[in-house]
């Protein structure tokens, strides 16, 4: 990538900046475990090579076999970013080891952490976040699996569905509702892949390739101490641990779009066009400052909120919500535009411009669609202009300044 100055950018430290170099190097390396045709076996080679590699160490802290005291989210960025421009499917394999222990991290007990967070930082288990439904995807309320008290133990009734990891997963972070705590209870818990009334009941197929299933749970009895944080409080679990990873998707479509441009400068600078490069012709020209632009806004968003959260933020749901909606709709613009400079190359099949056209396009959908983030920024902005309202009197007089 020609481009690195956004790393002199203030949001990084010196460590993050020699991380972005170390991963830069090995990512190319890394990719070579895609190389099977199965797309469970890459996967699993991936999470090994990850794990020798010592880059899951990112995603535990360091009482657990991490690098940090606390999840660098920006160091989490950088290294999605590095890996989805080589790899859509070693950036999947690196996120869902985080993604999937996330909340023991930040929500479980000391118990949960000693026993999930160092094989997964190894590479030697794999793991799963499990929310969505069939007809339950942004929209929570509309969750149907349950989970009700039985003596010394919960047991899990109904579906989860498009879950990542589905079928190779070691263990999954499950969130249900919780009626015992009333309309709004939910709750989160630890479910061991081999747990009795777990199976997996559907593989899907996407327009890239990615682990994905359907999970069924009848009767399944988890023991007290699978809960993570308070029975009630699962909504919290959840949407705490979007938010923290929330903007690593946005450094994921960053990479995309990232490789796409680089894709398009090699081509429009030696493609011969009517006698003269591609690249000089002013049409062309304007395309490649738009995807520049878009990529540079784009960077600045994600690593807003990686840098907000990493200084100490409880929440960045505002930030990370912004990082997410603009990195993954201008990536999707950037890349479209790589495969329009390309023209026929760009649409030939496992070309990388076309390789990437179908990968970013889930982007803009898991982990909360552009919709959702637009409704939840537009929920944050009303919210402060509100509270700004209430703290000025009708004396026209701030309180608050």
């Amino acid at each position: 990538m020609p481009d690195r100055s956004y790393l002199d950018w203030p949001f990084f430290e010196d460590a993050h900046r020699t991380l972005a170099a170390e991963i830069r190097t090995a990512a190319p390396g890394l990719a070579a475990n895609t190389a099977s045709d199965d797309v469970d076996d890459a996967t699993r080679a991936l999470v090994r090579a990850l794990g020798a590699g010592g880059w899951l160490r990112w995603v535990v802290p360091a009482a657990y076999g991490g690098h940090t005291n606390r999840l660098d989210v920006r160091a989490l960025c950088l290294l999605r970013e590095s890996l989805a421009a080589v790899s859509g499917l070693a950036d999947f394999a690196f996120a869902m080891q985080g993604l999937g222990t996330g909340a023991i991290t930040v929500y479980g007990t000391e118990a949960q952490r000693q026993r999930y967070l160092p094989p997964v930082a190894r590479g030697e288990k794999i793991a799963a976040f499990a929310v969505s439904e069939a007809g339950a995807g942004s929209d929570i309320s509309a969750m149907t699996t349950v989970a009700r008290r039985d003596g010394d133990a919960f047991v899990l009734e109904g579906q989860k569905t498009w879950i990542s990891n589905a079928g190779i997963a070691d263990h999954y972070v499950v969130v249900c509702r919780y009626p015992e705590a009333g309309e709004r209870g939910y709750a989160a818990f630890i479910v061991d892949a081999e747990t009795a009334g777990l199976r997996v009941i559907d593989r899907i197929d996407a327009n890239a390739p990615h682990v994905l299933g359907t999970l069924a749970f009848e009767g399944c009895r988890v023991p007290v101490d699978a809960l993570i944080g308070e029975a009630g409080g699962g909504l919290r679990v959840a949407l705490g641990t979007l938010d923290i990873f929330r903007s690593t998707v946005g450094a994921a479509a960053l990479g995309f779009a990232r490789r796409a441009l680089d894709e398009a400068l090699a081509w429009c600078v030696q493609r011969q066009t009517f006698g003269r490069r591609l690249a000089d012709h002013q049409l062309t020209q304007a395309r490649l400052a738009d995807m520049a632009v878009r990529i540079d806004a784009a960077a600045l968003l994600v690593y807003r909120a990686a840098w907000v959260k990493d200084s100490g933020a409880d929440r960045i749901t505002r930030e990370a919500a912004m990082a997410k909606l603009y990195a993954t709709e201008s990536a999707q613009r950037v890349i479209d535009d790589a495969v329009q400079l390309l023209g026929a190359r760009g649409v030939v099949a496992d070309a990388v411009v076309e390789r990437l056209y179908r990968e970013v396009r889930s982007l803009r959908i898991y982990e909360g669609t552009s919709e959702i983030q637009k409704l939840v920024i537009a929920g944050q902005v009303l919210a402060a202009h509100e509270a700004d309202a209430a703290a000025v009197p009708s004396n026209g007089v701030a309180t608050n300044v």
